[in-house]
């Protein structure tokens, strides 16, 4: 598999409306490379059993005891697992990985090692073993530091009460920030936390850090320790493929703070204007410069295609995973999932409770077929993407009509899980989350007979006729 190429939203419990922790990420990497939603049951070994990757052959020790999660693999595991993000029955939830780039003044004294963990393991070998965000944080950077990493990452964590974003910066040095609660913050492939802290609760890091960045005269002691400038890049390529995708986000979010796509001194978190709902999160992931000259969408004669979008064909699944207050673990935790391109598909919530996924969620492969919850999506993409404008108002109607829906189910799951016991529960979010799916898919296979009918007067083979010939 290639690296991948994400953007990130991580919000704090004082930033969303409803005291939401919630954490997102697009998995970028293959434009046609089916995804499933799985969940992975409770299990308990007798004998300590080991992982062993098959994309690079990083081996490790298991424990014994690992939680229920839920989970997003490849629909092969020929090139590894690729789980990328899920929630396990502690109420924790785990995204991985925002790749990024170090830099070679680092990398030359602290390589990164062929062998060791890399974003096609992380989810599966550190969510099941995990009660709380900030043990996530622990448990991989112990990996790191012990077994080395194969590429810098960033990954994301959150619970009930906090999120945090940790980034790996070299062969087995990283670091972690806690999002403050009022707080947001939108990454994309580039190194991003800015000062560390070292005496603060809110970083993590590993326990060479300061003395590498002093012994390697990357950091001179006494001073500010600014992660994003000893161990990240920044530079022309930055400008075009990352640092634009944050400015489209914090416009969004924070439209009252000026700033540039060029700007290098992007915050890593801010303040959002107004509370933030998990809509607000989607519309991020889905976000491709939109009312700017940038929208690649836009191909009139002053489209300028200068910047990567966050949106784009290559994204195999967007997810948001909302870990709401006040109820239990099986209805208040959602898996949000939209199937290929977000700007293009629905996000539908998985209640974190369930037992088992819809069975098309389970499918997709290649060659294509419409058996898959994957490839019924990407279908319409594929349908709008010829005259994008020309269908964007459809598509918006149909994004809003069906999230209404879901949301009401959601309302309406959540009044009959009062007084449940925890196999109703499970049972409860069993059903919703087939209803979900269910909502969803009816919605937008009606959407796509739709396209298909009104395109097929769009073809670039058309002629005006005669209607009375």
């Amino acid at each position: 598999m290639t690296r991948s190429s994400c953007t990130s939203i991580l919000i704090g419990k004082g930033a969303s409306a409803d005291g939401s922790v919630m954490i997102g990420r697009n998995e970028d990497s293959k434009a046609a490379w089916p995804k499933h939603v799985v969940v992975h049951p409770a299990r308990t070994d007798d004998a300590p059993r080991t992982f062993t990757s098959k994309d690079n052959g990083f081996t490790l020790p298991l424990p014994t005891r690992a939680l229920k999660y839920t989970a997003t693999p490849e629909w092969t595991d020929q090139y590894g697992l690729f789980e990328e993000a899920g929630i396990n029955a502690a109420g924790v939830a785990m995204s991985a990985t925002e790749s990024a780039y170090a830099n070679p003044r680092v990398l030359a004294h602290d390589p990164f090692v062929a062998a060791g963990i890399i974003e096609e393991a992380m989810v599966t070998v550190v969510l099941p073993y995990i009660h709380a965000a900030k043990e996530g944080v622990l448990r991989l950077g112990k990996i790191v530091s012990q077994h080395g990493t194969g590429e810098a990452n960033g990954v994301l964590f959150a619970d009930h009460d906090e999120a945090w974003y940790m980034e790996i910066g070299s062969g087995h040095h990283w670091v972690a920030q806690r999002i403050p609660d009022d707080c947001y913050a939108v990454v994309a492939n580039q190194l991003a936390i800015q000062r560390v802290l070292p005496d603060s609760p809110d970083f993590l890091y590993d326990a060479g850090l300061f003395d590498f960045a002093a012994e390697h005269h990357l950091w001179e002691r006494g001073t500010s320790f600014n992660f994003r400038h000893i161990f990240g890049t920044t530079g022309p390529f930055d400008h075009t493929y990352n640092t634009a995708r944050v400015w489209d986000g914090q416009r969004r979010l924070s439209p009252s703070r000026e700033a540039t796509p060029l700007d290098d001194n992007l915050p890593f978190c801010l303040q959002p204007d107004n509370p933030l709902f998990v809509d607000d999160a989607f519309a991020v992931l889905s976000a491709h410069f939109e009312e700017t000259e940038f929208d690649p969408a836009d191909r009139s004669a002053a489209h300028n295609r200068r910047f990567r979008p966050i949106s784009l064909a290559r994204t195999q699944e967007a997810h948001v995973l909302q870990l709401r207050p006040d109820l239990p673990y099986e209805i208040a935790d959602l898996h949000w999932t939209a199937m290929g391109v977000a700007a293009q598909s629905q996000f539908v919530p998985f209640f974190a409770g369930t037992t088992t996924t819809p069975a098309d969620y389970q499918r997709g492969a290649l060659p294509a077929s419409l058996d898959s919850a994957y490839w019924q999506y990407k279908l319409a993409g594929v349908l709008m993407d010829a005259h994008f404008k020309y269908f964007a108002n459809d598509l918006n109607n149909v994004q809003q009509a069906t999230h209404a829906k879901l949301l009401a189910n959601i309302a309406a799951t959540d009044a009959a899980s009062v007084g449940c016991d925890k196999d109703a529960l499970a049972t409860l979010a069993t059903q919703a989350t087939a209803a979900s799916a269910a909502i969803s898919k009816t919605a937008w296979q009606a959407f796509t007979m739709r396209l298909l009918e009104r395109s097929t007067d769009l073809s670039p083979l058309n002629f005006t006729t005669d209607p009375n010939l």
